[in-house]
């Protein structure tokens, strides 16, 4: 079953709970996922990739929300959207952890040959593509840096 079957059975069941935050977080992706579908004219199918990344998206956006509700004051803003983030961070596979994430930045470092930060560029692009929907770009951004540097 594809991604966004098991978005729509998710949101189906949600109705039936009358789950506000799981509607409200569901609809979004759905919406986006409908969008991205549609902006190139045909409806096409997305493949697995591009729904990751739909979602990882989604996620980021909530969670960047969420960061500037909380640094405002507003807790009472923040912890829907945090509540979202995790209904839709149940369709992402399992995040890999920061010492795999170096690992494989080690590993692609000693690959390249990279030395210092000029090299950051080539390093990232691998890294990326390897470890794409597996690992946040920023947390890949932050271990590159600090192995390159």
């Amino acid at each position: 079953m594809s991604l966004q079957q098991d978005i729509m059975t998710a949101l189906k069941e949600a109705m039936k709970a009358k789950d506000q935050t799981a509607l409200t977080a569901l609809r979004a992706v759905k919406s986006a996922i409908l969008l991205a579908q549609t902006e190139s004219g045909a409806k096409v199918e997305l493949t697995e990739d591009q729904e990751l990344k739909i979602l990882q998206k989604q996620v980021k956006q909530r969670k960047d929300s969420a960061a500037i509700y909380i640094e405002q004051g507003r807790e009472d803003l923040a912890t829907p959207e945090l509540a979202e983030a995790e209904v839709i961070n149940q369709f992402l596979p399992e995040a890999m952890s920061e010492e795999a994430i170096a690992q494989v930045v080690v590993d692609t470092i000693k690959k390249l040959g990279a030395e210092g930060m000029k090299d950051m560029g080539k390093v990232m692009g691998v890294v990326s593509q390897e470890l794409a929907g597996k690992a946040d770009g920023k947390t890949i951004s932050n271990i590159v840096k600090a192995k390159l540097s």
